[in-house]
């Protein structure tokens, strides 16, 4: 299982939480990534953890005041880049600009999507992997595979009828080891989360809990 921990704009040290990413995911052999902002992937790469980018724009080098460039991101230590999500939508056609961003920077790339309709629609643009977030139970405290375990079986299938070799992780409220254990009996191959490891007061803590689950 896979674990991308985005920190999002919280006020969280990220230094912090990628040092406690990079302990449990040595110490269990779990893949953890942290996506900080853009202003802190080099000091978030810097401690080993593996390190992505919340977003990148659909854009090349030019007059684009204001956007993250893939390659600028890349320069700075980030390996993988989340698109679309639901704090940061996209058109589709941008977010398939974004997948060519990523794609020419070296990027992995995973794009977010409320249900499976949407996920199959993400799958169709060739991402390494999608996730299912339905926007009601990000920043819960309810597991999208406990409150909503059909919608993370329709993603997969959904993306396995399109593409089977995008991956399909799942977010919204993950934050224990149940909620780990619960997508991958559901089909899920990682997962998103947030505020569980961000707001923690002991991110060390909160992640030796989750992947507890693996």
């Amino acid at each position: 299982m896979f674990v991308l921990v985005n920190l999002k704009a919280y006020p969280c040290d990220p230094v912090a939480v990628a040092e406690a990413a990079r302990t449990v995911a040595d110490a269990h052999g779990v893949r953890i990534a942290v996506a900080p902002q853009a202003a802190h992937i080099d000091r978030v790469a810097a401690t080993g953890v593996e390190t992505w980018a919340q977003h990148v724009a659909p854009v090349d080098h030019g007059s684009h005041t204001g956007h993250a460039l893939a390659e600028a991101v890349a320069d700075a230590g980030a390996t993988g880049t989340l698109l679309n999500h639901s704090e940061r939508r996209l058109r589709l056609a941008d977010v398939d600009g974004a997948l060519d961003a990523a794609e020419r920077a070296g990027l992995s790339t995973v794009v977010c999507a409320n249900n499976p309709e949407q996920v199959a629609a993400a799958a169709a643009l060739g991402p390494d992997a999608v996730a299912v977030e339905p926007p009601a139970l990000i920043g819960g405290d309810v597991s999208v595979a406990t409150a909503d375990p059909g919608i993370v079986e329709g993603a997969v299938a959904a993306a396995d009828a399109v593409d089977p070799d995008v991956a399909v992780y799942c977010g919204a409220g993950v934050s224990t080891g149940d909620d780990l254990a619960a997508a991958a009996d559901l089909g899920a191959e990682g997962v998103l989360l947030a505020s569980g490891v961000a707001k923690a007061d002991d991110p060390t803590a909160a992640l030796e809990n989750l992947v507890s689950g693996v």
